[in-house]
């Protein structure tokens, strides 16, 4: 397509058009917000500090091109394959510059180090301009929140009392609450599923948190071995800094194995490993499990009405509201196409099939009154009038093996879609008068599902 003569850069294409309106809005305001906190910092000039606040600015920036620069393949392949909310360890550089520098010169470090590592790492993936300045823009507020809340409870020195103490404490949990807040409305707000449910799917689990604590903790110790012993010390953070990067990959290529791109769910393989071990140790406990197998019905209609890619973002805001449907422990996952699989493990004997059915009961009314606001460059989308068929097989009366109560959820579901759809059956007494059940047809499905159709 060739440009317009009036558009001759190309501005009309630039991707952050395709953005929502809110997200386009939330982007601009922190944007400006970050760039007027800084101006209005530096309008009452800079403090003397010691060593001089150049060193210690440089010294920061210097640190952090070079950990860019050792972690470089690393932090790549961390972009490629991570699908939450990016956990930057730059942030301990920014937050050694909040703890030992005012916020707007802090700023300045982040600015440096951010701009090199997008230059280095990330425009080759490519990360479109927009997110990058996005994501500067909050660690910017970030590191002049933590400054603000380190120097008002610890004044200069914050490494010399235990209000020092607590005062980096106080600021390492308001870097956190900024920039995560901020990045994960946004995603939030870019994708079909806005409710709390969403918001959970987003933030992940509790690792993740962990890995951002760590890391800020790690830019407290770097700035009080710079402050106790002089800016040089910073260097000797960068050695276990490197191993970190290679950690969190190594975790993260394992998490990518185990779960489905499109939901974030457990695949089918891993759901299957994960569910085997959950009803053997059930079964020797005397406990009971239900496995329930829920196909979406129709949902051929959606993708042939609005395509596959809002098809995709539908089976997202379906995985999530199951998700929040269920307990915190029970197994949910993606078997394939429109299915999705949960397991509901009760060791203690309890809920069993009754209380199984009803949350399967559950399940059913909260897809059925889903309501999914699909943004495009065109407006919001609403996807509505969704509906699942739901079969259910419980230990021990349908069976104590997992692939015992999978060939009856799978009879079960089939006979919910034959007495009309949306509906839940539960267990052998309740599926096809013949009694039958399809084992070569599951066998068929697992098949398909193991060589990743």
């Amino acid at each position: 397509m060739r440009q317009r003569r009036d558009d001759p850069v190309g501005i009309s294409r630039w991707p952050i058009w395709s953005v929502p309106r809110s997200v386009l809005f939330i982007i601009v305001v922190v944007e400006l917000a970050a760039a007027g906190t800084v101006a209005a910092g530096l309008r009452g000039g800079v403090p003397r500090l010691e060593p001089p606040w150049p060193v210690t600015l440089a010294v920061l920036a210097v640190a952090g091109i070079i950990s860019v620069e050792a972690s470089l393949s690393v932090e790549r392949m961390r972009r490629q394959s991570d699908h939450a909310p990016h956990i930057d360890l730059s942030s301990v550089w920014a937050f050694a510059a909040a703890a030992l520098l005012p916020g707007p010169l802090a700023g300045g470090v982040v600015v440096i180090v951010y701009g090199y590592q997008y230059l280095r790492a990330w425009r080759s993936l490519p990360v479109p301009p927009y997110r990058v300045l996005f994501s500067t823009a909050t660690v910017v507020l970030a590191v002049q929140a933590a400054a603000a809340v380190i120097a008002f409870g610890a004044g200069p020195d914050p490494f010399d009392s235990l209000a020092g103490l607590v005062s980096l404490l106080g600021g390492l949990v308001a870097y956190a609450a900024v920039n995560m807040t901020l990045i994960v409305t946004a995603i939030v707000l870019s994708g079909p599923n806005r409710s709390l449910a969403g918001f959970r799917q987003v933030l992940g689990h509790g690792d993740d948190a962990v890995l951002e604590f760590a890391t800020l903790s790690m830019g407290a110790l770097t700035a009080g071995a710079m402050a106790t012993f002089g800016p040089g010390y910073a260097l000797l953070v960068l050695p276990p800094l490197i191993i970190l990067h290679r950690a969190v990959l190594v975790r993260q290529l394992e998490e990518e194995a185990n779960t489905d791109s499109k939901t974030g769910l457990l695949n089918a393989t891993a759901w299957d490993i994960e569910a085997d071990r959950a009803v053997r140790r059930i079964e020797r406990l005397d406990g009971n499990a239900t496995v329930l197998l829920l196909d979406l019905d129709n949902f051929k209609q959606v993708n042939d009405e609005h395509g596959h890619l809002i098809g995709d973002q539908v089976l997202a805001a379906v995985a999530a509201a199951i998700r929040d449907v269920v307990r915190d422990d029970d197994l949910v996952g993606r078997f394939g196409g429109e299915e999705f699989v949960v397991l509901l493990p009760a060791p203690d004997g309890d809920p069993g099939r009754i209380g199984a059915e009803a949350v399967a009961n559950r399940i059913r009314r909260r897809i059925e009154e889903l309501r999914i606001e699909v943004p495009t460059s065109h407006g919001d989308i609403e996807v509505g009038d969704l509906s699942v068929s739901i079969g259910g097989a419980t230990s021990p009366a349908d069976g104590t093996q997992l692939n015992d109560l999978l060939k009856v959820a799978d009879a079960a579901m089939y006979a919910a879609k034959d007495a009309g759809r949306n509906r839940v059956v539960m267990g052998l007494r309740t599926i096809r008068p013949t009694g039958a059940v399809d084992s070569d047809r599951l066998r068929s499905r697992n098949d398909s599902r193991a060589a990743g159709h």
